[in-house]
């Protein structure tokens, strides 16, 4: 059984459906049911069959190793993780298709419906869909996944997960941990489609796909301003739809503006299908000094980033918040402390995440979950205080990258990644690579990744081993001050990790024998003490060498690392906040303002 038993956060799920809000903000639909909710479960050998009889409950969405599934149990590798449930379609969705929509489930998946096999899917991380309409029947269905996941003993992309968590590396999030859901739609229906402003032109671009038959259809477009003026475009379904904004509104941290967007198909002026989103008129890009020094920049203007690494694990529910509430309170704590972004850490979240983003104004730094092989101690050390340098193009088996599959689906999942999070405004940089682990071709593929989303910086290759790539010269510190650190003619220089100052609350730990951090402090006072000097002497210091952007180590603790600024329950705040929103602010308005020196 997992470790952690002794501490929760004041949340609990919602009963009997946990997680009951729509699970996809941009792409609304009235027609939806949540499948969320108490589940059949059964623990089995890989290679054994569906068992006649299951073992008992699991609260779904929570994955069966948190305490909040009602399980606790630790999958292993040669196991196979069995889910059922039965569900009946409303009435109203006869003759429509039906679609089963999947946030997330970690890592391989087969799905039945009826005793049929609908699909499977790979990767941990991203939502799936199967259209389920010709497996459906009148009355009771019965729903059934099977879950396999290597965790650690595999080259899967798994972030932070492990068979046997110590240090930075925690307990393993195996199943669905995310929002399972039906949904009607018509026969020719809205498949997906992507939102790309140009806050310099004052435009949106809108391409669709479609599904079902598409002769004779056409894509509108509605965009309400300010409640009072519809600005309304339409086009071919294999066309793409520029919308023209007049007295473009731009999102930014202090006004996160979002427009409201209706978009419907229609065929000899009948709507055959619609759905509610929203968009924001942003740019982010990098911008010169007059040194020519590059810098981050918002709607073209400086802007210094910071906040807090966000790795998203809860004591009770792991990867997943217990509420909705829970989930906003580490993105509105970031905003009460003054952060004006988040480092997403190795971790993809849900999409009502990302819309909470969008809407309270938090840029994002979204990372690419790691796979492949982490450095050993030995070489993280090194990298971190002497800057050893690996290249990246050969001798990948050190990095767990030797199969040419295995490269391709980390691509994969990297390039579905952003197709997924592309409409998000929120997100700022795509971060490919982390500390080198699972790293290749770091340059090459922040070359792709610009390829495929040009709206968006890339940091290639995240605290050490810089191939020369990407958008920035980015760099950890742990363990010694902060080094000189500078801007070029091509890359914006970052701090994406330091700090980690800690400090154990009693009573508020995961494990009252274990703890993991980078300096301790004895009390609050000392804590909050040394954190406003570590930014009043080496941060700043280095706002004046033309630093764009720093991410302090972390949120809150997780599992015996107690370097958070919250405790790993959410239930103390661990530095004085009032103190932390006023030098942040400051260091932000500084950073600002030297980046135009």
């Amino acid at each position: 059984m997992p470790a952690g038993n002794l501490i929760r956060t004041p949340w609990q799920p919602e009963l009997p459906i946990p997680l009951p809000e729509y699970p996809r903000p941009q792409m609304v639909r009235p027609d939806w049911l949540n499948l969320n909710g108490e589940w059949d479960y059964a623990i089995c050998k890989q290679n054994e069959p569906e068992p006649n009889q299951y073992a008992g409950k699991i609260l779904v969405p929570f994955a069966i190793e948190s305490v909040l599934s009602g399980v606790q149990h630790s999958l292993l590798p040669d196991e196979r993780l069995w889910y059922r449930r039965t569900f009946t379609i409303p009435e109203a969705w006869l003759g429509k298709r039906v679609l089963l929509h999947f946030g997330a489930v970690d890592h391989t998946c087969e799905v039945w419906v009826n005793g049929v096999s609908i699909g499977s899917h790979i990767g941990g991380y991203l939502p799936f869909t199967f259209d389920v309409t010709r497996s459906l029947i009148p009355g009771e269905n019965m729903l059934i996944v099977a879950v396999t996941d290597l965790t650690n003993s595999g080259l899967q992309q798994r972030g932070k997960q492990v068979l046997q968590p110590k240090g930075i590396w925690y307990t393993a999030v195996s199943g669905i941990w995310q929002t399972v859901w039906l949904e009607s739609v018509p026969e020719t229906s809205i498949a997906s489609f992507q939102l790309t402003p140009d806050l310099d032109a004052g435009t949106l671009t809108i391409t669709a796909k479609i599904t079902g038959e598409a002769v004779g259809v056409t894509l509108t477009a509605i965009v309400s301003v300010n409640g009072k003026l519809d600005i309304i475009g339409q086009c071919g379904v294999d066309d793409c739809l520029v919308l023209t904004l007049p007295d473009v509104h731009p999102w930014s941290p202090v006004d996160p503006f979002l427009y409201p967007l209706h978009l419907r198909l229609e065929k000899d002026g009948i709507v055959q299908d619609g759905v509610e989103s929203y968009f924001a008129m942003r740019k982010f890009s990098l911008v010169s000094d007059s040194q020519n020094r590059q810098h981050f920049a918002l709607n073209n203007q400086p802007l210094f980033l910071y906040g807090p690494l966000d790795q998203g694990y809860f004591p009770d529910g792991l990867y997943t918040a217990p509420s909705e509430e829970a989930m906003l309170f580490d993105i509105e704590f970031a905003r009460k402390i003054g952060c004006n972004m988040i480092r997403k850490h190795v971790k993809v979240e849900p999409a009502r995440w990302y819309a909470a983003c969008d809407r309270l104004g938090m840029i994002v730094w979204q990372d690419m979950p790691s796979g492949g092989l982490p450095d050993n101690d030995v070489v993280a050390y090194l990298a971190i205080m002497v800057g050893l340098w690996r290249g990246d193009k050969t001798h990948l088996k050190r990095f767990g990258r030797a199969g040419q599959e295995n490269r391709q689906q980390f691509k994969d999942e990297l390039f579905e990644m952003i197709t997924t999070l592309y409409n998000s405004p929120c997100i700022a940089v795509w971060v490919p690579f982390n500390e080198s682990w699972g790293q290749f071709h770091a340059k090459e593929i922040a070359d792709l990744v610009k390829g495929v989303d040009p709206t968006r910086l890339v940091d290639h290759a995240s605290g050490w081993f810089d191939q020369g790539g990407g958008d920035f010269i980015s760099k950890h510190v742990y363990f010694k001050k902060l080094p000189p650190i500078k801007p070029d003619e091509q890359r914006a220089a970052v701090i994406s990790e330091f700090g980690g100052y800690s400090l154990k609350v009693n009573g508020h730990v995961w494990d009252e024998n274990k703890k993991f951090g980078y300096r301790f402090y004895s009390n609050r006072e000392q804590l909050t003490e040394a954190y406003i000097h570590l930014l009043q002497t080496e941060l700043d210091r280095l706002l004046d060498a033309g630093l764009s952007t720093a991410v302090y180590t972390q949120t809150t603790d997780v599992e015996i690392e107690i370097n958070g600024y919250l405790t790993y329950d959410r239930k103390v705040e661990k530095m004085d906040a009032s103190k932390l929103r006023e030098i942040h602010l400051q260091i932000i308005e500084k950073g600002s303002k030297r980046s135009t020196a």
